[in-house]
């Protein structure tokens, strides 16, 4: 398969604090690549310097063919690459509705405000926001958030999604209506990469999985392989008896 985003060797440091060290990997159009690891790994930091929040100390960034290293996030965002955040950020003040045209006006289409509106109305039908498009952003649950999160994202037409700890703080009954969003996504042909602690749904929604620890890829394989891998479950998992669980054989 093409590589849709392709990260060679990189790597940023704080001071003497090396947060992410000579990292590599690949995705594919149309992947989901989930990426798990302890509190502190540098996971969410990789997804600020694909963004453009932080530029790296070294290292390249590829999407769609295209050298994005360093980029300002508005300039990412306009070349098909999304994010949500693992605090929500909405536009507190401003209607679901209107959340969600910010993303259609700032994303890969440019959209006039009529279009971005009609965007906007489309999407939010599509992620279970359509009761709600008139609601204030300060005023939703969590869980609407997160799917707020989503939506404005979604409008931005993006090829390439990265999704920071969407199911974080869902009851069970959110998780399971949130994964059936996240399946409908892939089915639209947008890559998904995604940061979560939800260990069962990460494995069942992704292609591959890339594990971090320390600021370092430790592992990155199928599921199965990853779940099964040594070095993974000493680091994250716990015990073997969890990485059976996980795998599906107890």
């Amino acid at each position: 398969m093409t590589a849709l985003l392709e990260v060679t060797d990189l790597s940023i440091q704080f001071g003497g604090l090396r947060a992410v060290s000579e990292v590599d990997f690949s995705l594919a159009e149309g992947e989901i690549l989930g990426l798990i690891g302890p509190n502190g790994a540098g996971k969410s930091t990789i997804f600020n310097l694909i963004n453009g929040v932080l530029p790296p100390s070294s290292g390249r960034i590829l999407f769609g063919g295209v050298d994005i290293t360093g980029w300002a996030p508005y300039r990412v965002v306009r070349h098909g690459l999304a994010r949500t955040h693992q605090i929500v950020r909405p536009l507190n003040d401003m209607s679901v509705l209107e959340n969600c045209v910010v993303g259609g006006c700032f994303g890969r289409d440019n959209l006039t405000l009529a279009a971005a509106r009609h965007k906007a109305a489309a999407v939010i039908e599509e992620v279970g926001l359509g009761e709600h498009r008139a609601v204030l952003a300060r005023h939703l649950t969590i869980a609407h958030k997160k799917r707020l999160e989503i939506a404005r994202a979604l409008c931005a037409n993006p090829r390439l999604l990265l999704l920071d700890e969407v199911l974080a703080g869902l009851n069970p009954t959110e998780v399971a209506r949130m994964i059936e969003v996240l399946k409908a996504i892939r089915r639209q042909g947008v890559a998904i990469l995604m940061i979560e602690h939800l260990m069962q749904a990460i494995m069942s929604l992704s292609d591959r999985v890339m594990v971090l620890n320390f600021g370092r890829k430790l592992a990155e394989g199928t599921p199965a392989a990853v779940v099964n891998d040594p070095a993974v479950i000493e680091a994250y998992l716990g015990t073997p008896d969890a990485a059976h669980k996980l795998a599906g054989e107890g």
